[in-house]
């Protein structure tokens, strides 16, 4: 389940008895604390890097390449479109298949997978890559944390501590890598303890994540930087140029409760297709070839959403830095088409074989929900996206606070009075997402 930060290891630790375990010391304790500050600050590098490199390949496929072959316009070749999806699928089935760890877990299983031993990492950063840089319709957010955990098991490894020092700094390791992609360690911090004490854990894994929310704060220290220092500015999730809204009005919080309804229909309606495919799956084809399949058919949707007037790379990647040109859009008919695009790529990616994260395409989705409100009822752009992102990120994820805290921020203090409009489309998203399951399941 994706509302689940899923921890084989940490599930199987909360069934057994406190007798079985060994317990830490308060003298242990705080030098666990005092480790996870320390590996905060080489969790956070490597998902820098990571990022670094994503970004810097991307840009390269999708700009530098079709200039140099002779294209002036804002989007890459057709052919591009269409056939850079299934290059990244091939790299991801080779990896998949070569390098140990299966390139991660599938982004059906959710964001995270417990600790991750350092013999995956290589072939959870280059299926990660394959699926990213290449036009795959999932977001960075699982294998940041998957590298975070290496880190943190690496760690452990160093200080020769046992399993449970080693999980715990594992779970450092991942709260420092996500906190460069959600703007430091408040969102990444609520996201770990909300999914982990959704496994009925409760108080008792308070103590586990202390050391992770120091790992995040020192970890992010890299990107905002310290004294004279302005840190490394790695790219985060935001949309610039939002207008200020103030004075909420009862038809924008009943607009907010609609547009979290209609997200979680539509999300929810991607993701059992998405589950249809990963256990069925077309007759007679294999993984393999469903791999490269996904890869195709996500490539022709954005070649296809291109010829209806869509912009291609749009549809194609998380999304995560396509917000401001879907709520800039005024066009019904495009709105629909990216929202019909997007979501079929999206959940061909979650099913085929791809390696990522859930959250982000989701995101795009519920603010493209949204932004069908700024075209018919001239809603503030502010609203839609504050609405959007945590309608979108609760349906997918099936957490509350979360996607209320990351809307927030995403809106910063111009959309401070938009905060009860977000949580009335979190609560509508995840109460109809809940709803919808059960119903399906009966």
């Amino acid at each position: 389940m994706v509302g689940r930060i899923e921890s084989r290891a940490m599930s199987a630790d909360a069934t057994a008895s406190e007798s079985e375990q060994p317990q830490i010391t308060p003298k242990g304790y705080l030098q666990l604390v005092g480790l996870g500050a320390a590996i905060g600050i080489p969790a956070a590098l490597l998902a820098s890097i990571f990022l670094a490199v994503v970004h810097w390949l991307e840009d390269w496929l999708w700009s530098t390449l079709p200039h140099n072959i002779g294209n002036a316009d804002s989007e890459p070749q057709w052919y591009l479109v269409i056939l850079l999806p299934v290059v990244g699928a091939a790299i991801v089935l080779v990896v998949r298949r070569l390098l140990p760890g299966d390139g991660g877990h599938s982004p059906l299983e959710g964001i995270g997978g417990g600790a991750v031993p350092l013999r995956n990492a290589p072939g959870i950063a280059l299926a990660a890559i394959g699926t990213l840089a290449f036009g795959a319709v999932l977001g960075p957010e699982a294998p940041l944390i998957a590298l975070g955990s290496v880190v943190g098991v690496v760690g452990a490894m160093v200080v020769g501590g046992g399993q449970q020092e080693s999980r715990v700094l594992a779970s450092a390791g991942s709260f420092s890598a996500i906190s460069s992609l959600f703007g430091g360690p408040i969102v990444a911090g609520i996201l770990m303890v909300e999914g982990s004490l959704g496994l009925g854990l409760g108080a008792a894994l308070l103590p586990v994540l202390i050391p992770g929310f120091v790992a995040a704060a020192t970890g992010y220290l890299l990107f905002i930087g310290l004294g004279n220092w302005g840190g490394l500015q790695e790219q985060v999730l935001s949309v610039p140029g939002l207008p200020e809204y103030s004075g909420v009005h009862i038809g924008d919080l009943l607009l907010a409760i609609a547009a979290g309804i209609v997200a979680a229909i539509m999300i929810t309606l991607v993701r059992t297709l998405a589950k249809r495919i990963a256990t069925g799956g077309p007759p007679r084809i294999g993984k393999d070839k469903l791999l490269i399949g996904g890869g195709l058919a996500v490539g022709l949707l954005a070649q296809t959403a291109s010829w209806l007037g869509a912009n291609s790379q749009d549809v194609l990647f998380s999304g995560q830095t396509g917000l401001p040109d879907v709520i800039a859009q005024t066009s019904t008919g495009i709105v629909l088409v990216l929202l019909t695009a997007k979501g079929l790529a999206y959940g061909i990616c979650l099913s085929c074989g791809f390696r990522g994260g859930p959250v982000f395409p989701a995101i795009f989705l519920g603010v493209g929900t949204a932004t069908l409100l700024i075209i018919w009822f001239g809603i503030s752009p502010t609203l839609a996206v504050a609405i959007g992102t945590g309608a979108g990120m609760a349906a997918t994820t099936k957490l509350i606070l979360t996607p209320i805290v990351l809307a927030e921020l995403l809106v910063g203090h111009v959309g401070a009075d938009a905060v009860p409009a977000a949580v009335l489309a979190t609560v509508a998203a995840w109460l109809t997402v809940t709803g919808l399951e059960r119903r399906l399941a009966a």
